[in-house]
């Protein structure tokens, strides 16, 4: 079998790979039998070079590999017909904009496994760049503060090579004793929690949050359970509220009384409750200042993320007032950071991240004839057809 890792060609360009040089070597030790090509790329975190130094073809022409690997969509003009591609299709939601990418993969006979579809029978997904979202989502909360208050200016985390410089970069520069709210207790959740520790900020309890004032920045990390309640009021747990989103109410207020940042990184699923809503954001006691919305669901939970922004302008004012976007130089501006695709700006970092997690759950399905179906239940279409599992995209792809 050959497997191939593809240019990235969509606009903006992206620097991330689903495997590294030295990640790939470690594929190719581990599986002799396997052989491989490496698609030429000018931005690629990882040079041309890098790969060749260490055995690995590097050409223009992947039309004789078997699989395909690749991070963000592939541009429909780009696709080999009978392949097997991985890569973030975007499509399962039946996501508009790319409703001809899913068409041409049925018309070219490709098989299409989405990253985000490799799942395990207890339906967790087993790979993803969440956790490098929620750590550069946390740096750029910080970013807009302290550019919103005119207290000290960070790079950009795109400037920067490492997690470990961005949490250099933070603790160069003193806080006021703010309070950081932290929802979500996943990949992305505590992705973000580590920037937090890394500066060393002190981790308080919900009760302390709501009810102390520090001489110091602290922050809280929040669950389902803190910032929902069931409307007929029986107990809360992460379990039920998946189950049954429709029987709760947010809870968050008394958060929003007393935050200076929200970083959201919380579980949402569709017709589920928002959780920061514009009547708390208006109202008279509303004390958050910055939000970084990691998680990004457009007309979702958080009300003042109005849409995406991007690395290059990351941050909108929003007046809750009128629940409009506005400069962020208007007096009453919230400052809203709601990048879509923070991983990124630390490509390095999350390729290797990324590349490790797909060799440890996902690479020996190719060689032990995915005895636990993860790839089977990963794909998407294969023989001009939707799998059973995702019938429900048919109305969508005609």
């Amino acid at each position: 079998m050959k497997f191939g890792i593809i240019r990235e060609g969509k606009t903006p360009p992206d620097k991330r790979v689903v495997f590294s040089p030295q990640d790939l070597l470690t594929f190719k030790n581990t599986y002799p039998q396997a052989e491989f090509k490496v698609e030429s790329s000018p931005i690629r975190v990882f040079k041309d070079e890098e790969y060749a130094e260490l055995g690995f073809e590097v050409t223009t022409d992947m039309a004789d590999c078997d699989v395909l690997f690749g991070v963000k969509e592939v541009p429909v003009d780009q696709l080999i017909a009978n392949k097997t591609y991985f890569f973030f299709s975007h499509t399962i939601k039946k996501q508009p904009y790319n409703k001809k990418l899913l068409q041409t993969c049925l018309e070219k006979n490709i098989t299409l496994i989405d990253h985000e579809t490799l799942i395990d029978e207890n339906k967790d997904r087993l790979i993803g760049f969440g956790r490098y979202a929620g750590i550069v989502g946390a740096y750029n909360a910080f970013r807009a503060f302290g550019t919103q208050f005119e207290l000290f200016n960070l790079k950009k985390a795109e400037e920067l090579s490492s997690q470990e410089d961005l949490v250099k970069q933070l603790t160069r520069h003193i806080l006021p004793p703010i309070k950081v709210v932290l929802t979500g207790k996943g990949k992305v959740g505590y992705g973000a929690k580590e920037i937090l520790t890394g500066m060393r900020m002190k981790e308080v309890t919900v009760d302390q949050f709501l009810n102390k004032d520090f001489d110091e920045p602290v922050f809280v990390h929040i669950n389902v359970e803190d910032y929902y309640r069931r409307i007929d009021g029986k107990a809360v747990s992460s379990d039920d509220f998946k189950k049954n989103p429709n029987a709760y109410e947010s809870d968050f207020e008394k958060f929003a009384k007393v935050a200076d940042i929200f970083i959201a990184g919380h579980y949402y699923k569709e017709g589920s409750p928002f959780i920061l809503t514009h009547e708390m954001l208006n109202g008279a006691y509303n004390n958050i200042k910055v939000v970084a919305d990691i998680s990004c669901d457009i007309n979702g939970p958080i009300a003042c993320t109005l849409r995406p922004s991007t690395i290059a302008q990351p941050v909108y004012g929003y007046y809750a007032r009128e629940h409009k976007e506005v400069s962020l130089s208007h007096p009453a501006a919230i400052a809203v950071m709601a990048v879509d695709n923070l991983p990124c700006e630390l490509p390095k970092d999350a390729s290797e991240g990324f590349g490790k997690m797909f060799l440890d759950k996902i690479v020996p399905c190719f060689f032990n004839g995915d005895k636990d179906k993860i790839l089977k239940r990963g794909t998407i279409c294969t023989n001009g057809k939707l799998t059973e599992h995702f019938s429900y995209l048919n109305d969508y792809v005609k």
